[in-house]
Parts: C-alpha cells; sequence; structure tokens
C-alpha cells in the first residue's frame, strides 16, 4: 500500500480529553475517532490492526477445534427472562421496544444465544461443542473512558463449551486456559491469569488475564514466591494476630463531638487506633437493611458482598434509610443492641476491647467484644487486601499491581442450560442437562493493551504480529526517479515475499516520515534516499530498538524479510 494514496491522519498533538497512552496514540496515529462517549471508529489503521488480533485468535481457537458462528446482535426479551438475567442485569443493558411494542435487548454477551442454539444437539455423541464468534456487544458503561480501554460498544471474541458433565467442562476450560496463553503471547502481552469474581455470569470458577498498566482500573494481588494471583474481587491474604486487652463486663458509651470518621476518632482523645475501630456500613439487601461491619482500617470489596449473599437486589443504603434502621448518621453507627441482620469480615472474628458508634450521633462505645456483644449471623470474608500482607498459601509478602483486564474464563455450568432446557440422551438413553463454559476476549481493549505495554515518547511500538504493516518503506526524495524506482523495487520485493509493507512515497519532508513512520509504529524501517543509493545501499532500522544497517539495495528485501519472518515466529 503507498501513503500517498492512503488514510492515515496522524496527529502532533495528544487529544485533549485522552489520559491513557493508548488513547493518546491510537488518535494521534490515526488509528481511531470518537463518535461520543464510549463509541470509536476504527480507521484503516485500526481495523487493520484489529483484524490482525482477530486473526490470532482464531488461528488458536480453531487450534483446539472451535468453530466459528455470528449470532444476532438484538435479542428478544424472552430469552433473557428465561434465565432471569432480563431484570437481573440492570442498566448496562440497552434495551429498546420495536413496531409492535417488544422488548428488545442490544446483547452485551451471548450465553443465552449459544445455549439457544444448542438445543438443538440431541445426543452424548455430538459432544463436546466448542462455538466462537467475532460479534459486537454493547454494555451502557457509567463512565465510559481511557479510549478503546472502557467503552460501550465493542467488538469480542465470545466462545462456548458444551459438555456431558464436569470432567469435559474442565477440560475445554483448560485447554481455553492454554489457547488464551498463546493468544496473549503472540500479542506481545504479558498476561497474569488470576483468580476473579464471576460476576453476573454466574457458574464457578473464573480466571481472568490481566495486563499490569497504569492505565487500568482493576486491582490485583500476587505473590513472586509461589505464583498466587487474584482479583481484588477474589482476593484474600493472612493477617498478623493482634493482641487485644481484655474487655470490660460491657461496653461503655462516651462522647465523640464533631467526629465523622474512621481518621476523626483516631486521632479523638480517648479514640482509638483504625485496626481497633469496627466500620459499620449500611445495605438494602431485598428491601431490608442489613449491617456490614469491619476493621476500621479495611476497605469492603463490594463485590465480595455482591458473590456471598443470595439476593435479587443489594445496594447501599441512603441516608433517610440508615437512620431509620439505626437513630443514627454515618459516623456514629454500630451494631451493638441492634435488630438487624449483621454480618462482619473475618478480620473481626475474635477481637476484643474494640470500639464502634453507638447508634446516636456524636457517640460511641469503648470496651465492645465482637461475639459477646454483636449479633453476627454470618462472617464472610469482605476486605480488600494490602500491600505487604502474608500471602495466604505461602505467607511471603503479596504485591499490588493496577491492571487492565484483557480476557475472562468461566465455568457456567448448568445455570443457562437448566434455564433454556439443553439436553441431550446420554449413553443409558436418559436426558442429561449440558454443562456449560464461557469464555471471552475483547477485541478493541486487546488493541489498546497492547499499545499500553508497547509504546515510547515517539508512538506506538507494535509486535510484528499486530502491526497495521510488518514494513515501511520510506523513500527520502520521490521526485528522484532513480531514488523512487529503488524505493518501489525493495517495496515489491517485500511483497513478493508475502510481507505486509506500506510505501511512504510522500512528498514530504525526511523528519515528518521518519516521526509519522515511528508515531503509527512499524516495526521495521527502510530508508531509500540518493546519499545510500550513491554505494547501493539502502537503511535498515529496526523500531523497537533504534538499531539498524546499511543493506545493499539488492538485498536488502530479503534480508529484511528474514527479520520479519523470525519475529513472527
Amino acid at each position: 500500500m503507498r501513503w500517498s494514496n492512503s488514510f492515515i491522519p496522524t496527529l502532533r498533538d495528544d487529544p485533549a480529553d485522552a489520559e491513557a497512552a493508548s488513547h493518546k496514540l491510537l488518535v494521534r496515529g490515526g488509528f481511531i475517532r470518537q463518535l461520543m462517549a464510549g463509541s470509536y471508529s476504527l480507521l484503516p489503521l485500526g481495523q487493520r490492526v484489529a483484524r490482525r488480533v482477530e486473526a490470532v485468535i482464531r488461528q488458536e481457537m480453531e487450534a483446539i477445534g472451535a468453530q466459528e458462528f455470528e449470532l444476532p446482535c438484538m435479542h428478544p426479551r424472552d430469552v433473557w427472562d428465561k434465565t432471569g438475567r432480563w431484570e437481573s442485569v440492570g442498566s448496562e443493558m440497552f434495551r429498546l421496544r420495536d413496531r409492535k411494542d417488544a422488548d428488545l435487548a442490544l446483547g452485551m454477551t451471548h450465553e443465552e444465544i449459544f445455549a439457544l442454539v444448542a438445543t438443538e444437539l440431541r445426543s452424548y455423541r455430538q459432544l463436546p461443542q466448542v462455538w466462537y464468534q467475532f460479534q459486537t456487544k454493547f454494555r451502557d458503561e457509567p463512565r465510559p473512558k481511557s479510549g478503546l480501554l472502557r467503552v460501550r460498544e465493542f467488538t469480542m471474541k465470545d466462545s462456548y463449551s458444551f459438555d456431558l458433565d464436569q470432567a469435559g467442562l474442565d477440560f475445554a476450560f483448560d485447554r481455553h486456559f492454554e489457547a488464551y496463553r498463546k493468544i496473549f503471547s503472540r500479542l506481545g502481552l504479558d498476561a497474569v491469569a488470576v483468580e476473579a469474581s464471576a460476576g453476573m455470569m454466574g457458574g464457578s470458577d473464573s480466571i481472568e488475564f490481566m495486563v499490569r498498566s497504569d492505565a487500568g482500573e482493576d486491582w490485583i494481588a500476587s505473590c513472586g514466591a509461589c505464583g498466587y494471583a487474584a482479583n481484588f474481587e477474589k482476593a484474600t491474604s493472612s493477617l498478623e494476630p493482634i493482641e487485644d486487652a481484655a474487655a470490660p463486663a460491657a461496653p461503655e458509651p462516651f462522647p465523640t463531638p464533631g467526629v465523622r470518621t474512621i481518621e476523626d476518632l483516631a486521632g479523638f482523645e480517648g479514640g482509638a487506633p483504625a485496626e481497633r475501630q469496627i466500620k459499620t456500613l449500611v445495605f438494602m439487601v431485598d428491601g431490608a437493611a442489613v449491617l456490614v461491619l469491619l476493621r476500621g482500617d479495611h476497605q469492603l470489596v463490594e463485590q465480595k458482598l455482591l458473590d456471598q449473599v443470595e439476593a435479587d437486589e443489594i445496594r447501599p443504603a441512603n441516608d433517610a434509610e440508615i437512620r431509620e434502621a439505626l437513630g443514627a448518621s454515618p459516623g456514629s453507627l454500630g451494631a451493638v443492641g441492634v435488630d438487624l441482620f449483621v454480618i462482619a469480615d473475618e478480620a473481626l472474628r475474635g477481637r476484643t476491647n474494640m470500639v464502634t458508634g453507638a447508634n446516636e450521633d456524636g457517640h460511641h462505645l469503648r470496651g465492645v467484644d465482637v461475639e459477646r456483644d454483636l449479633p453476627v449471623k454470618g462472617w464472610l470474608d469482605l476486605r480488600e487486601v494490602n500491600e505487604g500482607e502474608p500471602c495466604p498459601v505461602c505467607g511471603a509478602a503479596l504485591a499490588v499491581a493496577k491492571t487492565v483486564e484483557i480476557g475472562h474464563i468461566f465455568k457456567l455450568g448448568t445455570r443457562y442450560t437448566e434455564a433454556l432446557d439443553v439436553t441431550v440422551l446420554d449413553e443409558q438413553g436418559k436426558k442429561a442437562t449440558l454443562v456449560m463454559g464461557s469464555y471471552g476476549i475483547g477485541v478493541g481493549r486487546a488493541v489498546a493493551a497492547v499499545v499500553e505495554a508497547n509504546h515510547d515518547d515517539s508512538g506506538i511500538v507494535w509486535p510484528v504480529n499486530v502491526a497495521p504493516f510488518e514494513v515501511v518503506v520510506t523513500v527520502l526524495n520521490p521526485k528522484s526517479v532513480e531514488t523512487m524506482e529503488a524505493g518501489e523495487r525493495v517495496y515489491e520485493a517485500l511483497q513478493g515475499q508475502g510481507i505486509d509493507v506500506l510505501l511512504d512515497d510522500r512528498d514530504e519532508r525526511p523528519g515528518v516520515k521518519f516521526k509519522d513512520a515511528e508515531l503509527i509504529g512499524v516495526p521495521h524501517r527502510v530508508t531509500v534516499g540518493p546519499k545510500g543509493l550513491a554505494d547501493g545501499k539502502v537503511e535498515y532500522k529496526r523500531r523497537r530498538d533504534g538499531s539498524g544497517e546499511d543493506l545493499l539495495v539488492d538485498r536488502a528485501a530479503a534480508t529484511v524479510a528474514e527479520f520479519v519472518l523470525e519475529e513472527r515466529r
């Protein structure tokens, strides 16, 4: 392809609203343009990269026997109703009505629709089945941001496995796990597999593939000693034991005027440090007030609560609901003597001589014995882990890191197949409900993650497997017949060896051409100029490290092709 005929609208300056490196560089490099919040157009370069990412994914999916489908984006309500997700998913789902007043949804995922197709399976002899597609998904993100990292419309590779039993599902899950490792390695991503919450998807085991990045919104805890790794939504840690003084015979009230926070109470005369305070949160669980207790220096991971408490709706209580339930405002809340359902984090188990709110504004209680004074009905792991806490497996210090999620795999079990009556006849001729797995990779997010992991001050540094072009042939003086003809010979020779090459034949200054080539991140550059040609040579330069050499013009294409083919492997 010739640059002079291509639409590559590079920009010199970063977009004003961009924070993530991938957002800045994909806009500046002419890969994407924003239509509205959370919605982006892929321009020709962006489309080329996306297709190359899809090609890598497709190859690894088909290597494990997956068959490609294309299912509709628009779904009828009744299919989602059968699994209960029409109501439970909430405001992230785009809903609409057609001219006949029928409820429809724009698909945010396709478990129900693939399960519906699977109702055509009849016999165990047809199993196992692994199906996949590349399809547009729609999610009404409350805070779309960071370019392609958090959007409302995106392409996802979603695959689904159908098996007769749990052993079959385990095998399909493991094969996807290994396929994902290969995919991300080929994309140039150092992915970390972590335990994760299944969230709205349901099911049992769930693993996310994460890339460390300051642009991410997910945090993980990992152990360099034993390999333990988990999303904060699932991560646990051991805690150093705390020795408490014996509690008095009963909690003692004391005034705390103006105290509204954990920090206020820690600094108040007669108060207590955060690790000796009890934090009291109020949640509405299916319309009833429930108290959630944590140590004062710990943070609640709300997803842990959602995952462990069975309810149709869980949300934080508002101020009016809090006062109605406890008679006080946040900052003075506690669970001593209340007639409400109380859930406590495991870190509070066995603690004595603690401090908590008295359910009277401006008053607290000291000398609280958790198991004696608090009506705890459920003990759960609810807290967020912290840097340096002991690993739950080996005891070494945990590290925490900000990450971008690039893939997620789930063992769904029979949640969807039971609801949609997906059964086959087993070896005994009896009906058996199929077990199902679900496996996703967001294509646009993968593109952005590659940029986050592969860029420098000059622009993007694409790995050769996903680059929009593998080589750019830069002609420094296209008005010179001899120079232009030499550039075209190298260009055509590279094409003849199966290399994806861009010929920069624009009538621009050399500096402009070099900056553009570095910005869009082409891995290999061959520069053809009158000075080098006088000695029968062209200049070769590698984008990643700036290394290069002069090559004989007649051997340049063959040599560079060898470099490219070596990187493809």
